[in-house]
This record gives C-alpha cells, sequence and structure tokens, in this order.
C-alpha cells in the first residue's frame, strides 16, 4: 500500500480511530476567498489518484473531487470570507478554518493530520509538504481547489474585467495590469500588498484633482 497512508496508518496503530486531513486552497491570491476543507475516510480507504492538487489537472481535480465526497465518512468546506482575511491575516484564518473544520467533524479518538499548519487545542501533527505525504491531506486540498476555483469562475462573471476565471485571483502580470486599470472590486484583498498599492495611487490621483 502507498506510503500516502503512512501517517494515517501510524496514528490508527497508536489507537485512534478517525484521521482527518486539513488543507487550504488560495492563501496566496489577492482576491476572493479562503477555502478550507476537512476530509475523514473509512479506515483502510485508499484510492492512488488523490493525490496534491496542484499536481492534478483541473478536469482530474473535477473527477476526484466526486471520488473523495462519495467515499469520505465525512467531509466539511470552510469558506472564509475576504473580510476575515483581511482582518485576521492569511495565516490567521487558515488556522482558524481548519479548527471548525475539526469541530464540525468531531469524533472520539480523532486525530489531525495538516498541511505545516500548527493547531490550538486539538491532537494533531502539522507535516511540511503533507498534500504530498499523506492521502487525507491531499483530499482536502483537492476539495478546498475545486471549490475555490468554481468560486473565482463565478466572480469572473461578475467582475469579467480581471480574469479571474484564468488567474483565480492570484498575483500575475495581467491581473496586476487589470487591477492597475480598474481598481479594486469587493472580493480584492486590501491587507495584500499589490491591492493596497493600487489604493493609494487612487487616494493619490484624488487628491491631485
Amino acid at each position: 500500500m502507498s506510503n500516502l497512508l503512512e501517517y494515517e496508518n501510524r496514528y490508527y496503530d497508536l489507537g485512534y480511530d478517525y484521521i482527518i486531513g486539513l488543507d487550504e486552497a488560495g492563501r496566496g491570491p489577492m482576491a476572493g476567498e479562503l477555502v478550507v476543507a476537512g476530509v475523514i475516510f473509512p479506515k483502510g480507504f485508499y484510492d492512488e489518484r488523490i493525490f496534491d492538487s496542484k499536481q492534478l489537472t483541473a478536469k482530474k481535480r473535477e473527477a476526484m473531487y466526486q471520488i473523495i465526497i462519495e467515499n469520505a465518512l465525512a467531509y466539511h468546506i470552510e469558506v472564509i470570507s475576504v473580510e476575515d482575511v483581511d482582518q485576521l491575516n492569511v495565516y490567521s484564518a487558515s488556522q482558524k478554518g481548519m479548527e471548525k473544520c475539526c469541530q464540525i467533524l468531531k469524533r472520539e479518538k480523532m486525530f489531525a493530520l495538516t498541511d505545516a499548519m500548527p493547531l490550538h487545542d486539538i491532537e494533531h501533527l502539522s507535516i511540511i509538504k503533507g498534500d504530498t505525504l499523506s492521502m487525507s491531506i491531499a483530499a482536502a486540498s483537492i476539495l478546498a481547489k475545486v471549490t475555490r476555483d468554481h468560486l473565482m469562475i463565478d466572480y469572473a462573471k461578475k467582475y469579467p474585467q480581471y480574469g479571474f476565471e484564468k488567474h483565480k485571483g492570484y498575483v500575475t502580470k495581467a491581473h496586476k495590469e487589470a487591477l492597475s486599470k480598474y481598481g479594486p472590486c469587493p472580493i480584492h484583498r486590501k491587507s495584500f500588498k499589490p491591492v493596497q498599492e493600487v489604493m493609494k495611487e487612487q487616494i493619490s490621483l484624488n487628491l491631485d484633482i
């Protein structure tokens, strides 16, 4: 059996009955929500196609999304608003989202595996590059990524000038050019430097008028 279950099996062997994998999508973008997901699979479940979302094509992620929700014992997807990301900072917002997933999916004898994120008052292991080392974390990364991509594609219909359907809110040359030309829209993260710079330019221009 793949070593993608190495961490899960380690904690089953230590007496835990449930393993929850946790990951997020959208820490780096300057627009759009942060999405966090938690997934619990039945003990012994394995599918070699469930792997780090960043290494799968969009089409494969969509297919794996369905397989994950059909086979998961339980899962939860937490969408964290742009306002909360700005207020808390993206790291704390991600941490808060993972902790909420654990609260909602809470089971007796449950252990959490996270992608490089320490949690408060929850038995867990923070694994660097966890989405490439644990199937449970990889599954959470896929649920989070697919959900967030759908949100950004919907936003592209509302704010077509920014090209959200292409870059999903990440900092690209095209996105920065659109931001500079049109200014920030309601889903831009005002705590992110590129957005702050454009807002300062707008204030400066208004003062000059």
